[in-house]
């Protein structure tokens, strides 16, 4: 009869043991998952300051080359469909299916830019306009805080999956549904500097 009792403790014992360790590796995993979602929304303000800022920059290009009105309406639909695919990955950061639409998105959006300066260095007056030069001092400004977001963002997905896929927290982390994220990086190379804005 001793000899069950304490055999009971013991096993309530592991079973509390085991419990905790659980807990505790998903607790770990919940807190490195909110950290890269926290690192995110650093991500989600600049790249909505840099949304608003595109009309502003049309429209003052606007004046000087309404001739080139394919070029701006491309700037804007891709700023639009980059608009849309950053509000999917702001409702679930760790998403690769809506991270990859935004990068997908969002270098589109950098090459209809790219045209858009390229054709503005063809008129003098525009590169004079002090809204021009006020509008290039901002964007610049936000590509750089958008950069600097991503880097941190991409530090804390690197974080949690590396949490996420050492044993044992793997096996917990697949019983509860943490799946691996998605980084925020760039397909091409030279899209990792900031947009050269000149006039």
């Amino acid at each position: 009869m001793e000899n069950m009792g304490t055999g009971l403790i013991v096993a309530i014992g592991i079973a509390v043991v085991l419990i905790l360790f659980f807990v505790g590796i998903y607790n770990g995993l919940v807190a490195r998952k909110n950290r890269f979602k926290n690192a995110y929304s650093q991500i989600d303000v600049q790249l909505k300051r840099r949304y608003d800022l595109i009309p502003n920059l049309v429209e003052a290009v606007k004046g000087y080359m309404g001739h080139e009105k394919q070029t701006l309406e491309a700037v804007i639909a891709a700023r639009n469909s980059a608009s849309s695919a950053e509000v999917k990955v702001a409702a679930d950061p760790g998403n690769p299916e809506a991270m990859n639409a935004l990068r997908a998105a969002e270098s589109s959006l950098g090459g209809s830019l790219g045209r858009l300066f390229a054709l503005a260095e063809a008129y003098p007056d525009l590169k004079a306009n002090q809204n021009m030069m006020q509008l290039q001092e901002e964007l610049s400004s936000t590509e750089n805080k958008v950069g600097f977001a991503r880097q941190a963002f991409n530090d804390a997905v690197m974080d949690y999956n590396i949490y996420r896929e050492t044993f044992p927290n793997v096996v917990v982390a697949g019983f509860t549904g943490f799946t691996v994220a998605q980084q925020f990086a760039l397909d091409n190379p030279t899209e990792r500097e900031a947009p050269r804005v000149k006039f």
